[in-house]
């Protein structure tokens, strides 16, 4: 921590010490908004200055306070809530002496509570006008100084709360993420799927090739392995006659990391009887755009600037077919393993081992010259 940030850090304990003086507790509990932001402007949006006055309604509004303009005797507040923000105007002669003197040691990043009624602004900004307010949590530790923009990607990642506070995509991404997996496990249950969980730690790692973590179990004496995939318990519960089952859960593989690649990750794993692998992969094709469409409304999307269409069915191709059509690699290469291992060799492909068999050639290949030119699913 800077030392600026230390005197910011001393100056906002100063102001607790200063409420607990004055009989307020800066850690209130109990506070309870009748309304959230969202709420406020869905249903009061399209009302003019005019309509509002008449509005007799009064409202209470908490959030993280992450504005303050002040103009000595009022104020303007941005508050932020978990649906959205919403504009609050304190003004001197509208609250007591005691209210005034209890936001005057308002910092943005508090949390806060305000109670009043709805007018706009002379800019038209849907606006509340503070009656009554608390402030619940001082903060001790200030945001970011550019709290609309944290870039730093050390700080963005190791501290993913001040990234959640002061980027609105982050929030966006984690809602996201929630109703995508809402809307998997919909369509699988939809379809006489059985949702389960299935134990975390094994006895013998297994169900994917992948360095497993290593754990103890006290009480039986043995070691014990985080699962590197659900596959073989839920094959047993096939073999039990459960036959759709599907498990959305963790799991664990001790191997690297980057910013696309976590050794714990969620998973869904699903089985079906009496049915075929082409049989997997048309439902796999409906899922995903079924989660497109539930999620985004639709099933074209854009990815880093390039428009991606989800719509089923997709463009399948054999390996050997892509290698050719997208990768351009000559038809003799997929039927010979010297000339593949020759080929490969070209493209400065150290082979993991010098045994391998064609077929493990040619996955090589792929991953070189066709992955990272397939785009459509």
């Amino acid at each position: 921590m800077s030392e600026s940030d230390n005197q910011y850090v001393e100056l906002r304990r100063e102001k607790a010490a200063q409420m607990r003086g004055a009989g307020m507790d800066p850690y209130m509990n109990g506070v309870s908004p009748t309304h959230t932001a969202h709420e406020i402007h869905h249903i009061y949006d399209e009302k003019g200055a005019e309509e509002l006055e008449k509005v007799e309604e009064l409202f209470s509004l908490a959030g993280r306070i992450m504005a303050i303009r002040a103009f000595g005797k009022a104020a303007f507040l941005q508050i932020k809530d978990r649906s959205g923000s919403l504009q609050v105007f304190v003004q001197k002669q509208s609250v007591s002496e005691e209210l005034f003197a209890a936001y005057k040691l308002m910092d943005v990043g508090d949390f806060a509570w305000f109670f009043g009624k709805l007018f706009r602004t002379k800019t038209g900004e849907l606006t509340l006008a503070a009656a009554d307010l608390k402030l619940v949590t001082k903060s001790v530790r200030p945001l970011p100084e550019k709290w609309h923009g944290l870039t730093d990607v050390e700080t963005r990642y190791r501290q993913r709360y001040v990234d959640l506070i002061v980027n609105e995509e982050v929030k966006r991404t984690f809602v996201r993420r929630f109703e995508i997996i809402r809307a998997m496990r919909e369509f699988m249950v939809a379809r006489g799927y059985l949702e389960v969980e299935t134990p975390m730690m094994h006895p013998i790692p297994g169900g994917a090739a992948a360095r497993p973590f290593v754990t103890h179990h006290n009480k039986l004496g043995m070691d014990l392995f985080l699962r590197i995939a659900p596959e073989l318990y839920l094959k047993r519960l096939v073999v039990g006659g459960i036959e759709r089952v599907f498990e959305i859960n963790r799991n664990f593989r001790n191997e690297g990391i980057s910013i696309q690649h976590n050794p714990e990750f969620t998973m869904m794993e699903f089985y079906e009887s009496w049915s075929t692998y082409e049989d997997l992969m048309k439902l796999t094709e409906e899922l995903i755009g079924h989660i497109a469409e539930r999620v985004l409304g639709t099933t074209d999307i854009s990815y880093q600037g390039t428009p991606i269409d989800l719509t089923p069915p997709f463009k399948r191709m054999t390996m050997k077919e892509s290698l050719v059509e997208v990768g351009g690699v000559d038809p003799a290469v997929l039927e010979s393993r010297e000339k593949a291992l020759e080929f490969a060799k070209s493209l400065g492909d150290e082979l993991k081992s010098k045994d391998e068999g064609l077929g493990a050639i040619l996955t090589e290949i792929f991953e070189l010259t066709v992955e990272k030119k397939l785009v459509q699913p």
